[in-house]
């Protein structure tokens, strides 16, 4: 959809280098005009959107100041990183973003050399270019620099935190960008702050500086511990004359900011300047998510990922649902207030997705009952294993592919102690144009090998309700119920809660020549490919629905090992240790060979795209069933 036409400098840049080429003062009008590329194509081709426009003058003068790609540039999360990418020879490109084929919907070193590390999930981005640093500084690349950007929502993070401790304990050059368009580390306060920031932050402050340092060092005047201390002191001092603080006074690493994120020529000037400073710094920008767009800039939460919309009005084209079933992420949440209303003892807990996740509708109606912890998926899970251990009820609600930073947590502070801990994996599957970092195709081959753990996968939205219903029941212990991104197959979709039996599947369909054994919602797609085949080959098949990983269905697993000598498992998960792999070692444990074939997430990384197209990709859809059973 790109129409060169309508930019004067964007369409000449098909690198950084060719941005280097223009003087500061054009930056401004080519911030313009990325700014106005992202909103056209992102209008028709949905993605991350009030993230990206906020850092356009960010990503402009990080390309123009910094010698990219050689000089390391480490995004974190990027959601970010649209402006990024277009910059760096994916202008033209731009339009296949997240498509199938098309480039990657996060910043990937397989796909550009621009892209230093890969950045799917939040919290990263400091302690992977401290690496870099490091490197750079033993390999003798003295003239190589590294940059993170993270924003203020992942340093909840408790990776965030790692990194900045040891980013003052270790000798480095690195310089950290905390991107702040929420919270106000810093007030802005008057000329004095104005003026002791441009001191700071100017070569000849900084050479004198140095200068001063390496005579003392000489002298034996000055140590490393010393050297910290008056770190400290200096940035107390900047803290006590501009009347404000910032938690990183006290970490060794020196401060500068908060600054306008979004005057570009102010901003190339003052990476100049801290271009060529030794030792960690951290630079602190003020910026506006959704800079340059009304409608984002005033709701920023709903522009994140919009949707498609109209350029010109802002009008979001959302799709009509009227009769479709619901979301999977909605019956979790109006059934979660059902629950908590007649149970005061259940909480909600959730990192940083209350509306993804659907626990915003407990929030409102019980904000005092529902807690979101920002990005700590680690810290969620002990939080909520504090809560359980003096009589609680947490529900805590995780994306699976982000319930893998709390996997230790999982086990040391819920499983060992046999807490009543309601994991909720949302998004478990594939999960579509988010790519490899979001699939959530781990969590039965992680969890599954975890004692006391019960792990369940319900095949539609009824069997969701009886499962958060059972899960909160006294005496089951540690509960996890995985579900899919996306919609249910039930429009009646309110069913009374009655107690599930843990450890108990489901014969959904009689047959004598071959049973199918499914867990989760893809039981509803193997469903329609068994029916085809028994038309097909005229065959007879049995239909299992396992509905509990752990603890296994025995007598269900008896039943197919005594009457069938072909077996086929379809999971939407990883086939390596997966649901399979788990009847696999029931048959082999019992003495029953059957041959099994198993179905499911290949022991690959799967890219982007749409959820039918990967379900293709994977044999996983009902053709792929289908020919795995005829065959």
């Amino acid at each position: 959809m790109n129409n060169e036409s309508m930019y004067n400098l964007l369409k000449t840049i098909d690198s950084p280098q060719d941005l280097r080429r223009l003087s500061v003062e054009e930056l401004p009008e080519v911030c313009d005009e990325l700014r106005q590329d992202i909103i056209k194509e992102l209008s028709c081709n949905p993605g991350h959107f009030a993230a990206s426009l906020g850092v356009v003058e960010l990503s402009v003068a990080l390309h123009y100041v910094y010698n990219t790609p050689y000089d390391r540039i480490v995004w974190d999360v990027g959601h970010q990183a649209y402006g990024h990418k277009i910059l760096t020879g994916r202008r033209e490109a731009f339009s296949t973003n997240r498509k199938m084929g098309g480039i990657r919907p996060f910043p990937s070193p397989d796909e550009s050399e621009y892209d230093t590390f890969t950045c799917g999930h939040a919290s990263n981005a400091i302690s992977a270019a401290l690496g870099m640093a490091v490197a750079a500084e033993m390999k003798n690349e003295h003239d190589r620099h590294v940059v993170a950007v993270i924003g203020d929502g992942s340093m909840s993070g408790g990776l965030a935190f790692e990194g900045l401790n040891n980013a003052s304990a270790t000798p480095n050059n690195l310089l950290i960008i905390l991107n702040d368009n929420d919270m106000s580390i810093d007030r802005s306060v008057g000329g004095m702050k104005q003026y002791l920031f441009n001191l700071t932050t100017s070569n000849r402050y900084n050479q004198l500086r140095f200068k001063a340092s390496r005579v003392l060092f000489k002298l034996g005047l000055l140590n490393e511990e010393r050297r910290k201390a008056l770190i400290r002191f200096g940035n107390s001092l900047k803290s006590m004359a501009a009347q404000q603080q910032n938690i990183f006074e006290g970490m060794n690493i020196r401060y500068f900011g908060p600054i306008d994120g979004h005057n570009v020529t102010n901003l190339a000037r003052v990476l100049r300047d801290l271009k060529e400073m030794g030792g960690p710094k951290i630079l602190h920008l003020h910026t506006i998510k959704g800079k340059g767009f009304g409608p984002a800039e005033k709701q920023a939460t709903l522009w994140h990922a919009p949707g498609k919309f109209n350029p010109q009005t802002g009008e979001r084209f959302v799709p009509n649902t009227e009769g479709l079933p619901p979301l999977f992420q909605d019956v979790f949440g109006h059934t979660l207030v059902e629950l908590a209303e007649a149970n005061k003892r259940i909480v909600g807990i959730t990192p940083a997705m209350p509306t993804g996740c659907s626990m915003n509708l407990l929030m409102e109606q019980m904000p005092d009952r529902a807690f979101d912890v920002g990005i700590a998926e680690g810290h969620a899970v002990t939080f909520s294993g504090g809560m359980a251990k003096d009589g609680l009820q947490p529900f805590c609600n995780i994306y699976s592919s982000f319930m893998q930073r709390a996997y230790d947590n999982i086990i040391h502070d819920v499983a060992i102690q046999q807490l009543p801990v309601v994991i909720c994996l949302d998004r478990s599957g594939l999960v579509g144009e988010d790519g490899p970092t979001h699939h959530g195709v781990f969590d039965m081959a992680c969890l599954r090998s975890i004692p006391h753990l019960t792990i369940a996968s319900p095949m539609d939205e009824h069997e969701l309700r009886r499962l958060m219903y059972t899960a909160q029941l006294p005496d089951k212990g540690p509960f996890v119920i995985r579900y899919p991104r996306g919609r249910g197959s039930l429009l009646d979709w309110k069913c009374p809660l009655t107690e599930i039996p843990v450890g108990k599947g489901r014969k959904l369909k009689e047959g004598t020549d071959l049973a199918v054994i499914t867990i989760g919602p893809i039981g509803k797609i193997a469903a329609r490919a068994i029916a085809r085949a028994e038309v097909t080959k005229e065959c007879s098949i049995a239909h299992y629905d396992l509905r509990f990983l752990k603890p296994l269905d025995e007598a269900l697993l008896h039943e197919v090992g005594r009457n069938f000598t072909h077996v086929i498992t379809v999971e939407d998960g990883v086939i390596q240790g997966g649901m399979g792999s788990a009847v696999l070692e029931f048959m082999s444990d019992n003495k029953y060979y059957p041959q099994i074939r198993r179905i499911g997430i290949p022991d690959q990384f799967i890219e982007h795209g749409t959820v039918a197209q990967l379900f293709e990709l994977c044999e996983m859809d009902e053709e792929g069933i289908f020919k795995a059973i005829c065959n």
